[in-house]
């Protein structure tokens, strides 16, 4: 019996019992906590063998979801069985006005890391993180950023006081370098998390959100990129056909580097994205430079392979037709109740910006 059918048969069995919310509580951290067994098999996908790498990703992400849904389905069955208990015990005022009750939101930033991460599990990519307080080796030396580079002055990176040293990442690109130090090739990674730089107006905000991916091997090249990157937007926007190019740019840890725009046009005041002859770029991306292998302790000369870096908060922006940043820092109750998404809610159309 493989490993996955082990775990649904044993959580399905769990599920069926007599529970209470604690106990409940107790089951959904134990899948799905930070160490929890589902949360550290996608963490596990990237020493899997890349044949069996795919169908792997696809079970678990399959397990994933009939897991959380039985256990929204159970904790439902619980609140019912405790409401009806009350009733049966308490005695009821009628004349006292009824409870209101608020549901809880999924934010948007969640929602779109959820979905991201699921499609490139899916591709062989595992996840992996790193810290929020970097130092400027990982930050910008090792990943081949001149000492002179306007990205390291103080009006662009937030460095802590009385440190010379230490600073919030201005990028999710350090974990690149933390994953290649701490293991050997082949890297298929993605690593999602906040990042911070001094810019504030509709479209940027002092902390954000990026995802950064990796996929070192032999024989790797640009065609490998451009079709990973086809593949995500492709199931990222729910189109079939979509424009894509790649504009000449300059990264310094990338070598070509390059820019990526989708097609898209305004119709009825949306965006609709692989249609009309419109461009929007959307992300960087590149061939890892050679000095950024060397300082991961990577032999350029057996192995290669791509970079690229996206904005969570951008995509979830372009998808859902959220027109202005700074609202998803705002903790405005009102804006996530229209904007949030229920538990286990997987969205098929996305709303446009007329929202």
């Amino acid at each position: 019996m493989s490993e996955i059918k082990k775990i649904k048969e044993q959580y399905t069995s769990k599920l069926d019992e007599l529970l209470d919310q604690n106990k409940l509580n107790i089951i959904k951290t134990e899948l799905f906590g930070k160490n929890g067994i589902i949360s550290t098999r996608f963490k596990q996908l990237g020493s899997i063998n890349e044949k069996e790498r795919k169908s792997y990703a696809t079970e678990l992400n399959l397990l994933k979801n009939e897991l959380q849904e039985l256990i929204s389905k159970k904790n439902e069955e619980i609140q019912n069985e405790e409401i009806n208990k009350k009733l049966n015990n308490d005695k009821i005022d009628v004349t006292l006005p009824g409870r209101s009750y608020f549901a809880g939101k999924i934010h948007p930033v969640s929602q779109v890391i959820d979905e991201v991460t699921s499609i490139f599990s899916e591709i062989g990519f595992s996840v992996e993180e790193g810290p929020d307080i970097e130092n400027e080796y990982y930050n910008f030396s090792a990943l081949n950023t001149p000492d002179n580079h306007p990205a390291r002055d103080m009006h662009d990176t937030f460095y802590l006081e009385h440190s010379k040293d230490l600073l919030l990442r201005t990028h999710t690109s350090p974990v690149q370098i933390r994953t290649m130090l701490k293991g050997k090739p082949p890297f298929k990674i993605i690593a999602p998390g906040r990042t911070y730089r001094h810019d504030s107006d509709q479209t940027h905000s002092p902390m954000f959100h990026q995802l950064e991916g990796l996929h070192i091997d032999k024989n790797i090249n640009m065609g490998h990129l451009k079709g990973c990157l086809y593949y995500f937007v492709k199931k990222f926007f729910e189109v079939d056909k979509v424009k894509i190019r790649f504009r000449p740019s300059h990264f310094p840890f990338t070598e070509p580097s390059a820019e990526v725009d989708i097609g898209y046009k305004i119709q009825d005041g949306k965006i609709k994205i692989g249609e009309g002859d419109k461009w929007l770029e959307i992300l960087g991306c590149g061939m890892v430079h050679p000095n950024v292998l060397k300082n991961a302790k990577v032999n350029p000369k057996q192995f290669q392979g791509y970079a690229f870096g996206v904005g969570i908060d951008r995509l979830a922006m372009l998808k859902y037709g959220i027109n202005d940043l700074r609202a998803f820092f705002e903790s405005d109750i009102r804006w996530l109740e229209f904007y949030g998404f229920d538990p286990l809610d997987i969205p098929t159309n996305y709303r446009g910006l007329s929202r």
